[in-house]
């Protein structure tokens, strides 16, 4: 009995304590709960480039295959796989076997007879030697392939554009490569070879560039097409814009105050991976857009700034 006492006497002092506390303190806690955290930004107003990426391949277009002309051996081979030589260089020097047999003996016999026996083997074109077939001392057959050059005047990156962006072309005749190191090259889209992929149904087309130094071949650059452009547009960053399930709505959230933001629906523009044009309405610029912690307000929500 006597712990009942002390059982309704605790309960009786806790309720106490809830009933006199202020109703202030309770309104304070949940503001503070259903503040979100957001992070502000304010429109820009410049000129806007909407891009399409593309993917384009190094290559030569045009190799020279060098071939014995005649059977013999390999006496000289002063070449290895990526070096440079010129039109005329020589490249390989094969003797015959009876040659090399006989040494000078023929023209010792008769001096105007002038018998060598061997062959010179020049490059076509200058270029880079992306193949050696045959090495010092190899016997090889007449026309056997020795060596191919890939002549440096037909180096490209060759684009792979689908048949629909064709359009794009017009405007963009002059474009910029970016290599998979971060390196930017300038490039003069140019003749389009005329085959159409059939399961990916894209079109090559060649696309020269100067680079100061040699550029491997099935090295795989990035090419950006302009789509649109805008001269003059008001742009944010592109989580500030939020749409609907079907897409067909879209709207920011606009701070009216230090801590409240309500929806603010908008037309979009000109987009690309980091920024999106809002067409209207205006904005000035000290109005507060919600760029982060906006996904699921309501119309109008309680917010607290983060830095």
């Amino acid at each position: 009995m006597k712990k009942r006492r002390i059982l309704y006497l605790v309960f009786f002092f806790l309720l106490l304590q809830a009933c006199s506390r202020p109703a202030g303190d309770t309104a304070e806690e949940e503001d503070i709960v259903t503040q979100t955290p957001v992070k502000v930004s304010t429109v820009t107003v410049g000129p806007l480039n909407d891009y399409e990426e593309f993917n384009a391949t190094s290559a030569y277009l045009e190799r020279s295959i060098l071939k014995s002309m005649i059977s013999g051996y390999i006496t000289r081979a002063a070449v290895k796989p990526g070096d440079f030589v010129k039109q005329g260089q020589v490249i390989f020097q094969l003797i015959t076997r009876e040659a090399r047999a006989l040494g000078n003996s023929v023209n010792k016999l008769d001096s105007g007879f002038r018998f060598s026996g061997i062959s010179v083997i020049r490059a076509a074109k200058s270029g880079y030697i992306a193949e050696v077939n045959h090495q010092l001392n190899d016997y090889v057959q007449e026309g056997e392939q020795l060596a191919v050059v890939n002549n440096g005047n037909s180096f490209v990156f060759l684009l792979d554009l689908p048949y629909e962006s064709r359009k794009l072309l017009p405007a963009n005749r002059y474009v910029e490569l970016v290599l998979p190191d971060g390196e930017k090259l300038r490039g003069a889209v140019s003749e389009a070879l005329p085959a159409v992929d059939s399961v990916s149904q894209t079109q090559r087309f060649s696309v020269r560039v100067n680079a100061a130094h040699p550029i491997p071949e099935k090295l795989i650059a990035k090419v950006r097409l302009m789509k649109s452009t805008s001269g003059s547009a008001q742009t944010i960053a592109r989580s500030a814009v939020l749409t609907n399930e079907t897409e067909d709505g879209f709207w920011v959230m606009k701070l009216i105050n230090d801590t409240t933001a309500v929806k603010i629906p908008v037309e979009k523009g000109v987009q690309n991976d980091k920024v999106i044009e809002l067409k209207s309405p205006r904005f000035s610029a000290s109005d507060r857009i919600v760029i982060s912690g906006n996904y699921g307000l309501a119309d109008t929500a309680k917010v607290k700034i983060i830095r």
